[in-house]
């Protein structure tokens, strides 16, 4: 059975361009809520033994702490708390509280697992470079599918696989942002360094199925009797099997982390099952599609 794919394009192409346009309203209004790597700041876990302390609780123990920005994060068997200091005195200040807490309730000294300080600066400079890798990767993927497809320039130029793959990505990317922007205003999910590496694994990934189904265009184009529009509908359909398995095996194992893993890459983890998702529907709906589109103005144009 083949799929008519590139010929619905039309609702394919204006479904996601609403999701692209509701993801740029998101972060317009709300904008990504950057963790404790980004804005500079500590992030402190600490474990109880055979004792839960409410946020309440934790909150009301550091009310003589000179903190400011304080996060209270419960989790199955630890509290990990953010706030805006990172010096050493602040750290210790709230560790002694919470130890004085956990002496009262259970006799039980509580247990440091994780402590991660970051200065404003540092935090500044990496989101400055995430960013930048970001755009280092879009320029070497152009580069690559530009030199990896120079043997198909007929009826689209090579350099238009590129664009076409590059476009997808973008769509991804915003998408995943928008995702986060919302998850961050109404969940406080926020954006850490896990994060951006998550984002750039998606990039692989996206760029790689949209390669596997541009490979086939160039398989098919020399020796296909059919026009330009219904090569790529049928390279797509030969494609599209193994797009989406490989997506759903990726997807769960992913979702098997998300729920059973630990809470330090849970948002990892989410960033990567929306990633995976919206890419496999991008390398289907969107890279392919641009291409005839592409090809239809520039016929037109002539």
């Amino acid at each position: 059975m083949i799929y008519r794919i590139i010929q619905k394009r039309k609702f394919f192409l204006t479904f996601s361009t609403l999701a692209v346009i509701g993801s740029i309203l998101a972060l317009f209004f709300w904008g990504l809520n950057f963790g404790v790597d980004f804005t500079g700041g500590s992030l402190l876990e600490v474990g109880f033994k055979n004792y839960q302390p409410t946020v309440t609780e934790i909150q009301d123990s550091l009310k003589g702490v000179d903190i400011h920005g304080l996060v209270v994060q419960p989790t199955n068997d630890s509290v990990i708390l953010r706030f805006k200091e990172s010096t050493e005195e602040a750290h210790q200040a709230v560790l002694s509280k919470l130890q004085d807490l956990a002496m009262a309730k259970t006799n039980t000294p509580a247990t440091e697992l994780q402590f991660d300080a970051v200065g404003s600066s540092i935090g500044q400079e990496l989101k400055s470079k995430s960013f930048n890798a970001i755009a280092i990767v879009f320029i070497m993927i152009i580069i690559y599918i530009s030199w990896a497809f120079k043997k198909v320039s007929k009826p689209v130029a090579s350099w238009k696989y590129g664009i076409a793959a590059i476009i997808a990505m973008i769509h991804d990317v915003l998408f995943i942002l928008g995702v986060f922007a919302v998850l961050g205003h109404f969940y406080g999910v926020e954006i850490n360094t896990p994060f951006i590496a998550a984002v750039l694994t998606v990039l692989g990934y996206s760029v790689s199925d949209t390669i596997i189904v541009f490979d086939r265009i160039r398989e098919n184009l020399p020796k296909s009797q059919e026009d330009f529009e219904n090569t790529i509908n049928r390279s797509v359909n030969q494609t599209i099997t193994r797009s989406i398995n490989t997506s759903i095996s990726s997807t769960l194992a992913l979702i098997a982390i998300l729920f059973f893993g630990g809470d330090t890459i849970k948002d990892f983890a989410l960033a990567l099952v929306v990633g995976i998702f919206v890419g496999t529907y991008s390398s289907i709906f969107i890279a392919s599609p641009v291409l005839v589109v592409w090809d239809n103005l520039t016929r037109r144009h002539k």
